[in-house]
């Protein structure tokens, strides 16, 4: 199969490329880096330079593919991210239609089912709805829960006032992933010749306080907890600590979101298997991330 892949070789895009060409597809990356090239051909994929903003490069590079893998690359320039998230769906509707592809995963997150209230992700929700409008079209949305990797943000409170704290987390259950359980669905749902219009992707489902304590173990504090605070006392940390004030109200949102469990209720409606890598495997990362800061 010839498939195309936005995202670049980042921490979902890296193992997806491998597997597509150890499986024997002819894959290209889009990457808006020049400087990736050279990583992108060393790893037997055709290199695509250009903007994921530029729906007519886009159209070129989709077309004449069997699949494509649409994401949301990370912009912390933007002002209104939702809008970013508006402007890059639309450009991958308008080239999908233009390159007539037939078949589309695109990555979005737990809580896209909701249209508000939940910080950044109401962007991945407008995504859904503008692809969703495609006609004629294979599409499925991967729904990733929180990335493991998200704990690193943590690292420096660790480090100067000895736990992890935010407006959710203690008892709060929340969905965890590895981008490596994300590749795996998604070369699944690339490859298949059929699909489901929605499919939730989890590594773990795992308390708060059992995330601090592996955590904890893993870095040598045994004792590490994880404090939840309001909203406000959030807010304010965010921005004393130099997060801008649109960002931090996001990530109040998105954090209120857990807590109250708005953020999971399709996902529960929608369990999925669990993928391979647990918090324990992750923990062994964090503590060598965690030794060298």
């Amino acid at each position: 199969m010839k498939i195309t892949l936005t995202g670049s070789l980042g921490n979902i895009g890296s193992p997806l490329a491998k597997q597509l060409i150890e499986n024997g597809h002819e894959v290209t990356v889009i990457s808006h880096n020049p400087e990736r090239k050279k990583d992108i051909e060393a790893l037997g994929a055709i290199a695509a330079i250009g903007s994921v903003e530029d729906p007519g490069f886009l159209a070129s590079k989709f077309d004449g593919s069997d699949a494509v893998f649409v994401m949301i690359p990370p912009n912390y320039t933007t002002s209104d991210a939702i809008a970013y998230y508006r402007s890059v769906g639309n450009s991958y509707a308008h080239a999908i239609k233009q390159a007539n592809v037939k078949r589309v995963v695109h990555l979005s997150s737990w809580g896209a089912h909701l249209k508000e209230g939940t910080g950044f992700i109401v962007g991945s929700h407008e995504v859904e709805v503008i692809l969703d409008e495609i006609p004629d079209i294979q599409l499925t949305h991967l729904r990733p829960g929180s990335f493991y990797y998200n704990m690193y943000s943590f690292m420096d409170m660790i480090k100067h006032v000895g736990f992890i704290g935010s407006n959710y987390g203690g008892e709060d259950q929340i969905v965890m992933v590895s981008p490596y359980d994300i590749a795996d669905a998604a070369v699944d749902e690339l490859t298949s010749k059929t699909s489901v219009k929605v499919r939730y992707v989890a590594s773990e489902d795992i308390t708060g306080n059992e995330v601090a304590r592996i955590l904890g173990l893993a870095i040598g504090k045994p004792d590490l907890k994880w404090v939840t605070f309001s909203d406000e006392q959030t807010q304010n940390g965010l921005e004393q600590a130099g997060v801008p004030k649109y960002v931090a109200k996001k990530l109040v949102e998105l954090g209120a979101s857990i807590h109250n469990g708005k953020m999971r209720e399709d996902y529960d409606l929608h369990r999925p298997e669990p993928g391979q890598v647990k918090m324990n495997d992750f923990a062994r990362e964090f503590a060598v991330a965690y030794s060298k800061k």
